[in-house]
């Protein structure tokens, strides 16, 4: 039994991870009805800022503040230029948009900062913590405890302010969003900053456990079934749908591994997305679309 929990809670925690990542699709998703390809990029490329300024003797603090800047300037030049030219066309063009987007951050990063991977230090040793006979890790207890904080921050943004109003509506009905004076402009730009903002926890994290390496902006993959299974509209959802994926990641190599040769990991969370589709294609969180004919 011991064994048993102990694989279960390690999973839960490292699904947090995903969660994290999978946060910043749901925040665009929700406020442009877009799967922004490059959120992956903007992951890479936050974490990189920051560990290059780091690495050239800049204060922590001060290279956090320089990487928020540049990553809010980023999200007014991505709407300026892309998002704006291509207003009220439809998801495939944005999407597309976005897909030539993360392919442009990924080449100026490499451009600016170089290919080889940098190590990063949060100060957080990823030590073993005791529960009686049950071994936590000290560094997936502290991210599941930044992603607890997130979905607060930001389901109280979307829910208790007249922000989050706006970016609700903007989501439903663009052109009525439009005609009621809400600027679209702006709210593009504030959602694209946030999202950045949460990329760039999710790649220190990432940074920290990995290195920080063009590699990183992969973790985009393991993203999508955490969104398919907890729902793309759903901050709630984007954290339900990683611990489920970090559980049963976790539980099928431990348990149903042996059985196939090991190895199951890669391909086992897109399994289970693909089952979700099947019985809910909406996600457990996801909002149900309802078209009349």
């Amino acid at each position: 039994m011991n064994m048993f929990l102990e694989t279960l809670i390690g999973g839960l925690l490292a699904g947090t991870m995903y969660s994290l990542v999978a946060i910043g699709f749901v925040l665009i998703y929700k406020a442009s009805g877009v799967f922004n390809y490059a959120q992956g990029s903007m992951l890479l490329f936050a974490a990189l800022t920051f560990v290059s300024l780091t690495d050239q003797g800049v204060p922590v603090l001060v290279a956090l503040v320089i990487t928020i800047v540049v990553l809010a300037l980023m999200a007014v030049g991505i709407e300026r230029l892309i998002l704006r030219p291509l207003v009220n066309r439809g998801p495939m063009t944005l999407f597309m948009a976005t897909l030539g987007l993360a392919y442009i951050v990924e080449g100026t990063a490499q451009g600016l900062m170089g290919s080889q991977v940098k190590a990063l230090d949060l100060g957080i040793e990823d030590l073993p913590i005791f529960l009686g006979d049950i071994m936590i890790s000290q560094f997936d207890l502290t991210a599941a405890a930044v992603a607890l904080i997130l979905v607060v921050a930001l389901s109280l943004l979307f829910n208790k302010t007249r922000l989050g109003v706006a970016l609700r509506g903007v989501a439903d009905d663009t052109s009525a969003a439009l005609s009621i004076g809400i600027d679209i402009n702006r709210i593009w730009q504030i959602v694209w900053t946030i999202a950045g903002l949460v990329g760039l926890v999710a790649g220190l994290l990432w940074g920290a456990r990995q290195g920080v390496q063009f590699s990183l902006s992969l973790v985009v993959l393991k993203a999508l079934p955490v969104l398919i299974i907890g729902g793309f509209t759903s901050i709630t959802g984007a954290i339900i749908g990683g611990l489920v994926v970090g559980a049963a990641e976790s539980l099928g190599e431990t348990y149903i591994g042996p059985f196939l040769g090991g190895g199951i990991t890669p391909w086992f969370a897109y399994a289970l997305a693909l089952a979700f589709l099947f019985i809910r294609p909406a996600g457990l969180f996801g909002e149900q679309k309802i078209e009349r004919v």
